[in-house]
C-alpha cells in the first residue's frame, strides 16, 4: 500500500464507499464526488484493466476504449506490479456470476 495515500481523509472516503449498497447509490455518490471527466477516466482505466487481463493488445484496447497508450501502460504496470487491487475485484466479479467487464 502506498503510504502517501494512507490518510484520515482517504480512510473516511473509503468508509463512505463501503457504505454504498446499490449501483444507484454509487451513481448518486460518485456523481456528487467526481466530475464527469474524472468518473469517465476511472471507468476507462477499469475497462482497460479488464481488457489487458483478457490478453488484448494495446492497439485493440486503444481503439475500443479511446485510452492513450500511456494510460494503457500505466494500468498494465498496476496489474503487473501494483497491490493486486484489480485482481481482487476481478476475481470477485468472476466468482459472483456478474457480467464481465470488457465483454
Amino acid at each position: 500500500m502506498n503510504k502517501k495515500i494512507k490518510t484520515e481523509a482517504v480512510d473516511h472516503l473509503f468508509e463512505a464507499v463501503l457504505k454504498l449498497q446499490s449501483r444507484e447509490e454509487c451513481y448518486a455518490f460518485f456523481e456528487d464526488l467526481c466530475t464527469v471527466n474524472e468518473l469517465l477516466s476511472l471507468s476507462q482505466r477499469f475497462e482497460v484493466a479488464a481488457m489487458l487481463r483478457e490478453g488484448r493488445t494495446y492497439l485493440d484496447i486503444a481503439e475500443k476504449t479511446g485510452a492513450s497508450t500511456a494510460t494503457i501502460s500505466r494500468v498494465n504496470r498496476s496489474l503487473n506490479y501494483g497491490n493486486d487491487g484489480y485482481a481482487l475485484v476481478f476475481d470477485r466479479i468472476d466468482g459472483s456470476g456478474e457480467q464481465k467487464v470488457g465483454a
